[in-house]
This record gives C-alpha cells, structure tokens and sequence, in this order.
C-alpha cells in the first residue's frame, strides 16, 4: 500500500509518497492542497494508496531531511528512490544531477554533456521531477548561468541556491557514467 504523508515544518509543506521505505514522489509547496495535489498526481492509476495522518520514523527522516535540503543545510540522502517506471534516459539525468552538492550549480548542457542528449531535454526532465528537492533540480541553471526555469518560480530557486552557498571559488568536474559533469560554485550565478 502506497503512503502518501506530508508535514508543515517552518511554514513550508513538504510532503512524499512512500512504499515500504521507497520513495516514489516527494514535493513541498507553500500550502497543503499543492502538496497533495502534485503528489496524487504522481501516483501510479489505480494504485491503492491512504493518506497517512501519523508519520513513520522513516517518513518523519524523509521529510526532515526534504527540510533540510530547502533550508540549505548538508544533509545525507541515503534513500532509495523508484525510479523503475521512469525510462532509461530520465534516470540517468536524475541519478546524474543528484551527484551535484550543495554550494555548486551546473548547466543543462553540462548535464547534457556528461549523459548524451540536449540540453533541452534536460530542462524538461527537470521541469517534472519526481523528488524535489531530494534530486536537486534547483541546482541546474541555463547556460549564462542564469536560473532558467522552476516550479515554485525563479525567486524560490534564487533564495535556495544563495542559502546553500558555501563560498566556494573553483569550479570542479566529477565522473558521472561515462561522461564528466562540470559544476560552478553559487558564487557565479547570475540572477536575471
């Protein structure tokens, strides 16, 4: 059975559908209807699912660390997320901008470089992404480096990326598969 649970925490509603400790969607928003909106959305037609009103102590860490990735905190991501039902492709770019810490950023093209494709089919991978924050889509911008696009708007992108700055002043390149993905620190971006 499919667990759909959500929490305000801070005056933000976070929120994930969970089976047997997998993640199969997550989602925060500023209030709790957009929440469960986006999240029964993302649920498979036809599957069993309760809206689960008491937290496990593994959703209660999920949403705690979803929390913790929007307030721009290191955190550790040590859960496993269904991306079964997602093709090939989708995976490779979600698994690839995963990679990408807290206080650096990359470019759709940079993603494009290291996992094959276009830059714009990165861009609409990460305009549907089913774990935000967990897959930190915020973190990839356009290739001026400026923010591009984002769900909860571009100041909401500007405001979690500035949290998250670490002072970092070098770019640094990491294997991801075959290919190389470059990052840049917060630093360089531009807010236009």
């Amino acid at each position: 059975m499919i667990s759909v649970v959500h929490k305000n925490i801070d005056g933000v509603w976070y929120g994930a559908t969970v089976e047997k400790e997998k993640v199969l969607a997550t989602a925060f928003a500023q209030n709790e209807k957009e929440v469960l909106r986006y999240l029964l959305k993302s649920l498979p037609y036809d599957a069993p699912f309760q809206i689960d009103e008491r937290l496990s102590p593994f959703s209660e860490r999920l949403l705690e660390t979803m929390k913790g990735i929007y307030k721009g905190e290191d955190v550790s991501l040590n859960f496993e997320m269904s991306m079964d039902y997602l093709p090939e492709y989708t995976q490779k770019v979600l698994k690839c901008v995963s990679s990408v810490p807290a206080g650096y950023f990359t470019t759709y093209g940079a993603v494009a470089k290291a996992c094959g494709g276009s830059p714009r089919a990165v861009g609409q991978i990460m305009a549907k992404n089913p774990f935000p924050p967990l897959v930190p889509c915020h973190r990839v911008v356009s290739a001026d480096f400026s923010l591009g696009g984002y769900g909860g708007g571009k100041e909401l992108k500007w405001e979690m990326l500035q949290r998250e700055d670490r002072g970092y002043t070098e770019p640094k390149e990491i294997r991801v598969g075959d290919g190389f993905l470059s990052m840049f620190p917060i630093k360089r971006l531009r807010k236009v």
